[in-house]
């Protein structure tokens, strides 16, 4: 169930644990830290950070601001207490050393079955394992440049790795000690002037074509021209003063030879790199083809939603399997390093990523290297915002709301019918940090009504929220404590009551856990419910049919109030049906399309309750079941449905079924 269409193969470690060697470093870098002599207070442990970065440009002679936001746009100054990125990356500086990560790593494998093109008119499609998800430790010279740069690191400072990986100021020093290489091995020189240092910070990302390099190096000095001011995981105040003055000279990066992507006719914004890989669509077999469909969208249907995964796998791997005709296919994927962007399935084409042909026909799949079931493993600031350019540009280009109704996680498409619900994946998972993500495109969320609103947005603190998780490592161990955008669901206000139930999950009634992937019982950041009911810091709303309670305490809000478009059964109706997919009535299909059941799901929507709507939609199916795309052709019929936030994921009602009527103010 974990995860998307392709299977983890890099899975980075939880938790590298201090060592004497850390502590020692710490001795060590006292005087670059600042450190007051014997007899006077040291610098508070908040300005700890701050004073490393201070103390690490003054010895490598690298502007401060320039240190500074290249760790921004690594980390966002997060220490993850010594534990690496998804691509083996440590620190504040994200050193990078895959293959230490690599070596510690706790494998894991796709639970699911998911069929991915989620169409019950032909065989199912669900991606088999390969060979490929059992993970070996190679050597650092087959490793690219961009995943060993903390061996680097450690030449040039004498640090050990364990200490580069662990004490973050020895991490920042390590970063300013491969961006001062970079700049003599550039032949600039070591300049106080921030603007010197374009191609050093272009150099420091790993790129190996010139359009990452640049996009990594602007959005850095994005950064420094805007400033910036956190506090981050560890509690350390960083700031970073606004340089709105500074210029680049992209000259610089002309002169590093690095190679020219084939960009072919990809379909990006200017302001990110992308680079055309294309999916395979080839015949095999006994009349079977791969990896997608061919469409003429939006002239013949239109795109309604994006959809986030993670890979579960190292970039490499997921780029071999989408070139696999016999494998699966999704529109983008999304590098961790540096953010770079590998398109493989046009927009007028149908991807086979969501689990759900209803979905995949209507939408846009993006995979980011990444891994659900690793709270520690985490996503790099550059990935989160060229994907969240990229979902900018898709949504203007496509009118396509940016809400947590259109743009949407793997994890929240329903399945198709009653026997998908079970094997649906549950990628990107808690962990992905939607405020942020939705913030970087420009859409924060926040309160929309007063305190007597009708509705709320489920808006958890990421960073201070941390809900218990079982499942990453083993199943019922628990995971390490992170920060979250899921809050957890109770059938009463009390977290010593049983957690709400899924009986399209578990049909014999069985309780719903906490597991990582268990998604039955919980919410997450910018979905939006109706409210039930409050009751001192608990609030309740309408959940898969039931009222669900969760904590929501005044001094650590998880939902702020709003207001919006409601459906509920119309008159006289005790109940309604809920559906997975929003297809057409049988008597749409013309001779030769075979028609396609509109099959509820096993859940009802229930007279007095209220779910939000995310949008009106017509009747649709896409029937393309050959290679051949002259019997392709697009059934839409009279019936329209709604698209409501159902349970965790969404699902449709029909139009005639409900009535819609606005809530809150």
């Amino acid at each position: 169930m974990r995860g998307s269409a392709t299977v983890r193969t890099l899975a980075a470690h939880r938790g590298a644990r201090r060592t004497a060697g850390a502590v020692a470093s710490v001795a060590l870098l006292l005087p670059l830290l600042g450190a007051a002599p014997s007899g006077t207070a040291e610098p508070a442990s908040s300005e700890r950070l701050q004073n490393a970065f201070a103390a690490a440009a003054a010895e490598y002679h690298v502007p401060q601001s320039v240190l500074l936001g290249v760790s921004y746009l690594q980390s966002r100054w997060d220490t993850h207490g010594g534990a690496p990125s998804v691509t083996g990356g440590y620190g504040p500086m994200h050193l990078t050393d895959a293959r230490a990560a690599l070596a510690e790593a706790t494998q894991h494998h796709s639970e699911g079955g998911e069929d991915a093109r989620g169409d019950s008119s032909r065989p199912a499609r669900v991606p088999q394992a390969s060979a490929a998800s059992t993970a070996t430790v190679p050597e650092d010279s087959q490793l690219p440049a961009r995943l060993r740069t903390l061996s680097k690191a450690a030449e040039l400072t004498g640090f050990s790795a364990e200490q580069l990986r662990t004490d973050e100021a020895a991490n920042v020093r390590g970063g300013a000690a491969l961006l001062a290489a970079a700049q003599k091995q550039l032949g600039e020189p070591l300049s106080g002037d921030a603007a010197d240092w374009y191609g050093a910070v272009a150099r420091f990302s790993g790129a190996d074509d010139s359009a990452t390099a640049a996009t990594y190096a602007n959005d850095v000095f994005a950064v420094i021209r805007d400033g910036e001011q956190r506090t981050n995981d560890a509690g350390q105040r960083v700031e970073l003063a606004p340089s709105p003055a500074v210029r680049t000279d992209a000259a610089q990066i002309e002169r590093m030879g690095l190679r020219q992507a084939d960009e072919g006719d990809t379909e990006c914004p200017e302001t990110v790199a992308c680079e055309w890989i294309p999916a395979p669509y080839e015949e095999f077999g006994d009349g079977d083809y791969g990896n997608h469909d061919l469409g003429d969208r939006p002239a013949s249907q239109k795109i309604d939603y994006i959809i986030v995964h993670d890979t579960e796998g190292s970039w490499d791997t997921t780029l071999k399997l989408v070139q696999d005709p016999t494998y699966v296919s999704w529109n983008y994927t999304l590098r961790s390093t540096d953010g770079h962007i590998a398109q493989h399935v046009k927009a007028k084409d149908v991807a086979w990523h969501a689990g759900n042909w209803f979905v995949n026909a209507k939408s846009i799949g993006l995979e980011h290297e990444g891994f659900l079931a690793d709270p520690d493993a985490w996503y790099t600031e550059a990935m989160y915002r060229t994907s969240a350019r990229l979902v900018q540009y898709l949504a203007k280009k496509y009118d396509i709301p940016l809400d947590r109704q259109h743009i949407l996680g793997h994890d929240n498409v329903p399945g198709p019918t009653t026997s998908n619900i079970r094997v649906m994946h549950t990628d990107p998972g808690p962990y992905w940090d939607w405020q942020h993500y939705f913030t970087l495109m420009g859409k924060p969320f926040h309160a929309t009504a007063s305190a007597s609103g009708g509705l709320v947005t489920v808006l958890p603190e990421f960073a201070e929220h941390r809900p218990e998780f079982t499942g990453c490592t083993a199943k019922g161990q628990p995971c390490a404590a992170h920060g979250s955008s899921a809050v957890r669901l109770y059938t009463q206000p009390s977290e010593d009551a049983p957690l709400i139930k899924d009986i399209g999950l578990r049909p014999g009634g069985e309780d719903s856990t906490i597991d990582v992937n268990d998604t039955a019982s919980r919410v997450s950041t910018g979905q939006q419910y109706a409210v039930a009911g409050r009751e001192g810091d608990w609030t309740a709303i309408w959940y898969l049919g039931q009222k669900a309670w969760f904590k929501n305490p005044k001094k650590q809000p998880t939902a702020v109030n709003a207001a919006g478009l409601v459906v509920t059964p119309k008159a006289g109706a005790a109940d309604v049906p809920v559906y997975g997919r929003a297809y057409p009535e049988k008597e749409a299909y013309p001779t030769g399309v075979p028609a396609q059941a509109v099959s509820p799901l096993p859940y009802k929507l229930l007279a007095g309750q209220r779910y939000v709507v995310g949008d009106k939609v017509p009747g649709e199916y896409y029937y393309s079941t050959t290679f051949d795309t002259a019997a392709h052709k697009v059934v839409r019929g009279a019936d329209e449905y709604y698209e409501i936030q159902f349970g965790h994921r969404v699902a449709f009602v029909r139009a005639a079924d409900v009535e819609v009527v606005r809530s809150g103010s």
